[in-house]
């Protein structure tokens, strides 16, 4: 496999988060405004989210351009994009959008799960270069990270079907996003204490 060229942290930032908080202000903006396109309406949501679709597989294409790499999270979460963005344009039904996070975390959840039936850390195979660590530190986060992705499976589902459009676009964009990041920082402990120094020849 070939290894991934190096690139710009920006342009690999923008890239990657661009289009999700282009989807937001795209949404701030015209979430009150109902388009008509061929006799049918469609709401504000609807028209963001066909234009976010292939402004994602746009960035998604030229990332792997640029990097000549792409890993298979990445190819899942653009397939649900496509699929799922798709099917709510085309069937005019914003629920389909919606459940695509609950979708993407419970496949990695379920991966992860079937790996550790089988004693083995998935996790490790996608992050051992980035994070070195001992095998029953690696163990120990992917049952961790495991349960986090059916939580966060189970709190998109609570929240898109609960509260209003408005308070899950907010939620998926920035309340998923710091989940993330404080589930990864509350783990410092046991990076600390089963972590591998990496050393230069």
């Amino acid at each position: 496999m070939a290894e991934p060229k190096p690139v710009s942290p920006m342009v690999k930032g923008v890239l990657e988060y661009g289009p999700v908080l282009a989807f937001f202000v795209a949404y701030v903006l015209l979430k009150d405004r109902t388009f008509t396109f061929g006799g049918e309406e469609y709401s504000g949501f609807i028209a963001v989210t066909a234009a976010f679709v292939p402004l994602m597989v746009i960035c998604s294409g030229l990332l792997w351009k640029l990097t000549g790499h792409m890993s298979k999270m990445q190819i899942v979460t653009l397939v649900l994009v496509v699929v799922f963005g798709g099917l709510s344009v085309w069937l005019n039904d914003e629920r389909f959008f919606k459940m695509k996070p609950t979708l993407i975390y419970l496949i990695f959840g379920g991966i992860l799960g079937f790996g550790l039936l089988r004693g083995q850390s998935y996790l490790r195979v996608v992050m051992e270069e980035a994070l070195p660590m001992q095998q029953e530190g690696w163990m120990i986060l992917t049952r961790r990270v495991c349960a986090f992705f059916f939580g966060l499976a189970a709190l998109n589902e609570i929240i898109w079907r609960t509260q209003s459009t408005e308070t899950w676009v907010s939620f998926k964009t920035f309340g998923l996003t710091i989940a993330i990041f404080a589930f990864f920082m509350l783990q410092g402990k046991l990076f600390q204490q089963y972590g591998i120094e990496k050393t230069e020849d």
